[in-house]
């Protein structure tokens, strides 16, 4: 997936920083833009998932890039 509208570095971050940073971001966005999230926690995989469920945002989909993931998350 490479079609996306803001992207955040939360490499090196732990938990819970990724997601509180994602949180901040997506408040700056526009319903319908997509966020792409660079994280390096093995643990926001789960946290991702989680957040997309609570927030009501979707999750389109997360990528392993080497030691890095990638997520795609479409504000609802």
């Amino acid at each position: 997936m490479a079609d996306y509208n803001e992207e955040l570095d939360a490499s090196g971050l732990n938990c819970p920083l990724p997601i509180l940073r994602a949180k901040k971001k997506l408040n700056t966005m526009e319903s319908g833009q997509v966020l792409r999230i660079i994280a390096t926690d093995p643990g926001s995989v789960k946290d991702f998932d989680a957040f997309a469920k609570q927030t009501g945002n979707t999750l389109l989909s997360t990528e392993e890039e080497g030691d890095k993931y990638a997520f795609f998350i479409k504000k609802k």
